[in-house]
């Protein structure tokens, strides 16, 4: 096992120099051409998913109320920070993954619920399982999803999922309030943020598989190029979820430090870069919707 890092202010300064690179090209943008400040917004709304990430697990400093501090007000103004925080949490228990109700960020559902729709909704899903459908509809399906679990939630009284909702609403109104201040169109930060929204999709797309073997469900994608920045790193996906407190900067030399060991725990789990993914899965499904490990009449997985 790898020792945990403790923050540091030296150790974590490509952290807090991303934290600068992030919010100050979200400022310079909001003055920029809508042409390149667009799609500019969207990376830089991504980027800050990918810190939020970061800030979860612990970093860049040893106080978490100065951590959550520092991107508390999601850019994309559709996921709160605390509800972002608690189901990614959630998602790290391992003996979970891929389980379509107790993994939060699973893309499966129960076989029981799945035959039970409509044709029309089963061929949407089915769309949205290939690469092309996360980018252009996989933002909608998700955000429905996540937003009718926390409805329910709130309705059957948990209280830390309604707080985490009303403290988004003055936190996402600051960032809607510098939008306007700066003379940008509301439309297009709209567009911008479910563009950056949609690039996350890219990230998530590929990270897990239904297997029996739990070690084997996490992939690794050995891209270093602008995805692997963007997503600082978490396509090392195996390695993040073995060391869930190693930070961003650290994963690539663990990777290839222990190459042949995080290949024998995910049985093979390994594409070489996004280009690939792209190449196999933009117009085809990757897996099937229903969870294959699961019995079509529902139930517990086989696993």
């Amino acid at each position: 096992m790898a020792p945990i890092q403790r923050p540091s202010l030296i150790t974590e300064w490509p952290t807090f120099a991303t934290l600068l690179g992030c919010y100050g090209g979200w400022m310079v943008l909001l003055f920029s051409p809508l042409w390149l400040s667009v799609p500019g917004l969207a990376v830089m709304i991504a980027l800050q998913s990918s810190l939020q990430h970061e800030i979860i697990h612990g970093h860049p400093t040893r106080y978490p109320w100065l951590n959550a501090a520092l991107v508390y007000a999601s850019l994309n103004l559709a996921i709160p920070y605390g509800r972002f925080r608690d189901t990614h949490l959630a998602h790290h228990t391992d003996e979970r993954l891929t389980d379509p109700y107790d993994d939060p960020e699973s893309n499966y559902l129960d076989p029981a619920v799945w035959h039970a729709l409509p044709t029309w909704l089963q061929r949407v899903h089915m769309f949205n399982a290939t690469l092309a459908g996360r980018l252009l509809i996989g933002v909608l399906i998700s955000q429905y999803y996540f937003m009718r679990s926390d409805v329910r939630d709130i309705c059957a009284g948990r209280r830390d999922v309604l707080r985490d909702w009303l403290l988004h609403i003055p936190a996402a109104a600051l960032v809607i309030w510098i939008v306007i201040a700066a003379g940008y169109p509301l439309w297009a930060y709209f567009l911008a943020a479910y563009g950056g929204l949609a690039l996350l999709k890219i990230r998530t797309f590929a990270e897990h598989r239904a297997h029996e073997d739990v070690q084997a469900r996490t992939a690794v994608i050995e891209d270093r190029g602008f995805f692997a920045f963007l997503f600082l790193n978490n396509n090392f996906h195996s390695v993040h979820h073995m060391y869930p407190h190693i930070s961003w900067y650290a994963l690539p030399g663990l990777y290839q430090a222990q190459k042949e060991t995080f290949m024998q725990r995910n049985q093979g789990y390994l594409y070489k870069n996004y280009s690939h993914l792209f190449a196999r899965y933009f117009l085809q499904c990757k897996e099937p919707v229903p969870h294959p490990l699961w019995p079509r009449s529902g139930g517990s997985p086989k696993s």
